[in-house]
């Protein structure tokens, strides 16, 4: 009997998360089945378990246990206390104008609405958009007594960003060291709630901030943003050779503004070019994670200060996030077994 509840759990498992992930996911004890999953195959589970009437025939005690990746050890200022965070994501880019903020808060929504608890940390100091894309600019940041900063909070997501403690009008006119400090304060000195996931939005290039994010911080691992055009995929390119180099996994690639497709008749132009970001994954060995077409849609939600998620719900590009979220977490899966 146990060998035919092994089947069908593989079963259930290639239908629920069909990525792949580690091979300890599945354990029966006696009359005890634990399935351990990621986040984003949570409410799969639950589902396909429930129409699964062999797993309650014979009155199995079925648990749903949700793993994620240890954080790898930082350095903290002196006298600050690292967050309750269980995994630190660093969102890249080597160059600008990709879209990496965007895919930054649809990454955090598509985890969220699978039942993660996640954060968004604003790291671009010199033009900071989460304000923007939360739909909330001008509003400020309240303080505890002991001088903590509490993060915003909007469509589920948690937030901190210079952007709300500094006039949008004004410009950050710093050298390199004091931009990376104050990516070190807006981190440490924000009480965080106890998040499965913080994705930190990097700006362009492999500067300070970047150096100061890899060293310093618990970072479990970085996804790189890129277009398929050539300049854009030298930088891309230098970024993954950049956290190659201070040991922080990439653990994904995501090629952004893919194509365009016609509202009208759905005609696809690869207006960037194509097959650059495939062809970068492959001679790194890095997954690409998933390939986004250039919508309308998403700059008007953004624009707006809506996740697209939110304000067009049925978007076909809403799909295409939620996979790009369940490979990112099953690669992060998989960085477990490596390790």
């Amino acid at each position: 009997m146990a060998n035919h509840i092994q089947a069908l759990c593989a079963e259930l498992r290639s239908s629920i998360f069909p990525f792949g992930f580690a091979a300890d996911w599945l354990q029966i004890k006696g009359q005890k089945i634990t399935l351990s999953l990621p986040f984003a195959a949570k409410s799969g589970a639950k589902e396909l378990i429930a129409s699964a009437p062999e797993l309650h025939e014979y009155d199995w005690d079925i648990k749903l246990s949700i793993k994620a990746l240890p954080a790898k050890p930082g350095k903290a200022p002196q006298g600050a206390v690292f967050p309750n965070i269980k995994n630190i994501i660093a969102v890249a880019s080597g160059k600008g104008g990709v879209g990496k903020s965007a895919v930054t808060l649809s990454l955090a929504k598509a985890l969220q609405a699978e039942g993660a608890r996640v954060g968004i940390l604003d790291g671009d100091i010199y033009g900071p958009s989460l304000p923007t894309m939360f739909g909330n600019q001008g509003e400020q940041l309240t303080f505890t007594p002991n001088r903590k900063m509490l993060p915003v909070n909007a469509w589920g997501i948690e937030g901190n960003s210079l952007g709300y403690l500094v006039d949008a009008a004004d410009a950050a006119i710093w050298r390199g060291p004091m931009a990376s400090r104050a990516v070190e304060q807006l981190f440490f000195d924000t009480q965080w709630a106890n998040l499965d996931y913080l994705l930190v939005d990097l700006p362009p290039g492999t500067g300070d901030i970047q150096l100061t994010l890899s060293q310093n911080f618990p970072l479990t691992a970085a996804i790189v943003v890129t277009t398929p055009q050539n300049i854009a995929l030298a930088d891309a390119q230098k970024g993954i050779a950049m956290f190659q180099k201070v040991d922080v996994p990439v653990i994904g690639l995501i090629e952004n503004m893919s194509y365009f497709e016609c509202s009208q008749c759905g005609h696809q132009e690869p207006i960037f070019g194509s097959h650059g970001g495939s062809q970068l994954a492959n001679k790194h060995q890095v997954p690409l994670l998933g390939q986004w077409p250039l919508t309308t849609a998403l700059r008007e939600s953004l624009d707006k200060g809506k996740p697209l998620q939110v304000s067009d719900p049925e978007n076909s590009l809403n799909r295409i996030m939620s996979e790009t979220a369940q490979k990112l977490v099953a690669n992060a899966w998989e960085l477990i077994v490596e390790n």
